[in-house]
């Protein structure tokens, strides 16, 4: 076994656990390597096109239509096209819970639980733009990671807050069809991993962690709308934070069932509770972790939406008007606000009394007033496709000029690429990365400081 120290009473657990032949088989998995993953973002290319494209080598995850295996010497963290947000690097056990809560476009979504927003990437991907992302995490620095990589996958229909659950359910009440929870935990499936989380482990194990999701998956429920599901997950083993939770939930609300997951080749069913899907490293190429689908049979049902705004169209700053005639996509303006001079472009809808917490963005950042002027944010410009904005270039991948870019310098245009005045949408394989400001074979660089390459 690898140099991680991990405490007899852990490895007696997990031998009561597996039994003795499948907890040699565990053990020995502790020899193997890590796996590294990555997954696609279908808002902006399908895996197949992806796949022809990039010049990692990549293997398909085979429970995850659009996860990939990548090699670990390789550093795709570095790769222009993450910063086109092309791809989210993830555990492959960890993309299973989004991938399997059937989410579809319309759907009100939340991610109770969602800092970095691995999950939360995947669930905005499949609503499509259409109905609404709240994504949630309790931590603030945490929430404004969360908010980064959100903004770079190019979901404009988002709400990011910082927030206990408790305060979520007394603003949204039963709102939502579609809830992830993928609660904090001990850890124990990520020991391989992740060294330090054996220290953590040490810390606060399974019964400290086992109170708190008690507490997070009653609001949970509560915050769930009738018919809806609910994904609950962790990356840990103990059936106190795991079945032991979902017998509670089943035993406190009569309301809900449990949804039987469908069992992949590797997946095992839970353990003294079937219908629960539980994934080990020494049966799958991936890491621990522990689903299970729950649904709300009957209710209250939630009060009407609210729209946000009026219906009639608004009267917009002129610099403002004017760049927005430069993006083919429908912009309702009813929809546009602008607060301390930041310009947003608000969700469809919204619940009445949803604008009570404390939130990091409600829906699409589209840039900022200053003066008379305005300049276009970064979000906006990763929530567009190329074709959807007036005035354009295009560099290859292998063109310099990219990771210029992407440092913040100026970039020269050559006497074949023509000159461009004003903004302009600056890409990379047609994939945007930000924008720029054109003054003849000049662009003078507008990509946002906090994400430039390091």
């Amino acid at each position: 076994m690898k140099e991680i120290k991990i405490s007899e009473e852990f490895l007696s657990r997990m031998r009561d656990l597996l039994g003795e032949e499948e907890f040699e088989a565990y053990v020995k998995s502790f020899d193997e390597e890590r796996l590294y993953g990555l997954r696609v973002n279908t808002l902006k290319i399908s895996p197949e096109e992806f796949v022809k494209i990039t010049s990692l080598k990549l293997h398909p995850v085979a429970w995850v239509n659009n996860g990939f295996y990548y090699e670990g010497e390789e550093r795709p963290a570095k790769d222009p096209y993450y910063y086109a947000g092309l791809y989210y690097l993830q555990e492959p056990s960890a993309m299973t819970p989004a991938h399997m809560l059937p989410v579809v476009p319309g759907d009100k979504v939340l991610d109770l639980c969602a800092a970095p927003g691995g999950k939360s990437t995947e669930l905005g991907a499949k609503l499509k733009g259409k109905g609404i992302l709240v994504s949630n995490d309790i931590s603030n620095s945490r929430a404004r990671a969360l908010l980064k990589n959100l903004e770079l996958w190019g979901i404009e229909n988002i709400c990011v807050t910082s927030e206990e659950p408790r305060k979520l359910k007394s603003a949204f009440g039963s709102f939502f069809n579609k809830i992830l929870v993928d609660a904090p935990c001990s850890g124990e499936g990520m020991f391989r991993k992740d060294a330090d989380m054996v220290k953590s482990y040490e810390e606060h194990g399974p019964e400290y962690y086992a109170a708190i999701q008690k507490e997070i998956v009653g609001h949970a429920v509560d915050m769930l709308a009738p018919g809806g599901l609910m994904m609950y997950s962790t990356c840990t083993f103990s059936v106190c934070e795991n079945e032991d939770i979902i017998r509670l939930i089943l035993e406190n609300h009569e309301d809900m069932e449990l949804v039987k997951l469908p069992l992949f080749e590797g997946a095992s069913d839970g353990i003294g509770l079937s219908g629960c899907l539980r994934l080990f490293p020494h049966k799958i190429k991936g890491e621990g972790h522990f689903m299970a689908l729950l649904k709300k049979k009957s209710g209250q049902v939630p009060a009407e939406m609210s729209r946000w705004g009026s219906k009639k169209e608004k009267a917009l700053p002129e610099e403002l008007s004017k760049f927005l005639s430069m993006i083919s996509k429908p912009l309702i303006s009813s929809r546009i606000e602008i607060k301390n001079d930041c310009v947003y472009y608000l969700p469809e809808y919204f619940p009445e009394n949803g604008g009570k917490l404390r939130y990091l963005r409600t829906g699409l950042c589209l840039g900022e007033m200053k003066k008379e002027r305005f300049e276009p944010s970064q979000a906006l410009a990763q929530s567009l496709k190329m074709e959807e904005f007036k005035q354009t270039i295009s560099f290859k991948k292998e063109d310099e000029r990219v990771i210029r870019y992407l440092k913040g310098e100026t970039v020269f245009l050559t006497e074949s690429e023509g000159s461009k005045k004003g903004w302009c949408l600056i890409c990379v394989d047609g994939f945007p990365l930000g924008f720029a400001k054109g003054n003849g074979d000049t662009l003078k660089n507008k990509y946002y400081p906090g994400w430039r390459w390091q």
